[in-house]
């Protein structure tokens, strides 16, 4: 299984959109989260990622098949980095896609001497991920409704 990374373009703004929703919905109908689950975005918000100046979304290929993108965004003038969103296909989740994907994305910008993310903190298998990817939760924390909460994570390289 070969996976890599292709920077995205305004052509593959469809296809990530469509993946997106695929990957994010079964969390959007577990915790309602509206303001923030990316399932609830829209195309317009997948093409402002692909172009931003301070970032670039990335797809995630396996094999030449694209199951997934991964977001990266950077603060101008730092090495600091922070990744948002990732996600993979449901049919490919649990493949360790995910752990490469992270360490490609880390490979391509040397120069991050900090990465940092949110993730669901109910979500087990998430949290489990970037521990073992070697990001430590800062401690900050943020209720998104009765069931949700966003736990923050961060990695120095």
């Amino acid at each position: 299984m070969e996976i890599k990374l292709e920077k995205a373009t305004d052509a593959d703004a469809k296809s990530i959109f469509d993946i997106q929703i695929k990957a994010f919905m079964p969390l959007l109908e577990k915790y309602k989260d509206y303001e923030t689950n990316p399932a609830n975005e829209t195309i317009d918000r997948v093409i402002m990622r692909i172009n931003n100046p301070d970032g670039g979304f990335f797809k995630i290929l396996v094999d030449e098949i694209l199951v997934g993108a991964i977001c990266v965004y950077w603060k101008a003038g730092t090495t600091q980095y922070w990744i948002s969103p990732m996600f993979i296909l449901p049919a490919y989740q649990g493949r360790g896609i995910a752990q490469e994907a992270m360490r490609l994305v880390e490979k391509m910008f040397p120069q991050g001497t900090s990465w940092e993310l949110a993730t669901i903190l109910e979500e087990e298998r998430n949290c489990y991920l970037y521990e073992k990817k070697g990001y430590i939760k800062t401690g900050l924390i943020k209720k998104l409704n009765e069931q949700t909460t966003l736990a923050f994570y961060k990695k120095i390289m």
